[in-house]
């Protein structure tokens, strides 16, 4: 596993939350107070981008069913989400978000 070099912090002012890929995979980046997370970009529920969603705190709202998960685990927490997204590590170096993709499949579960 390695550290993949995405979108610089700034990127994720306004709305706290942005798309990036890393590794072939879609990502979405956010920033809650200071704190960097990401996810899978892909809803797990609707398909639909998490990164053109609404994010409030740590949860982020799906834009299709309005459904909501926890940015910092990836956790369902509001229907009709049921499965998780998949979380991964971020960190922030030289003004820019570095993610740790590894291996396995970006559709769901997993943590940070």
């Amino acid at each position: 596993m390695s550290w993949i070099k995405t979108i610089p912090a700034t990127a994720l002012a306004g709305e706290g939350v942005a798309c990036a890929e890393a590794g072939g995979h879609r990502i979405a980046l956010y920033d809650v107070d200071g704190a960097y997370y990401a996810t899978a970009d892909i809803c797990t529920h609707g398909r639909a981008f998490l990164s053109d969603g609404y994010l409030d705190g740590h949860l982020i709202e799906c834009p299709l069913h309005q459904g909501l998960f926890d940015v910092r685990t990836g956790a369902p927490v509001g229907a009709p989400c049921t499965v998780a997204v998949r979380s991964f590590p971020v960190k922030l170096e030289d003004g820019m978000l570095y993610v740790e993709v590894g291996g396995g499949d970006v559709g769901g579960g997993g943590g940070a």
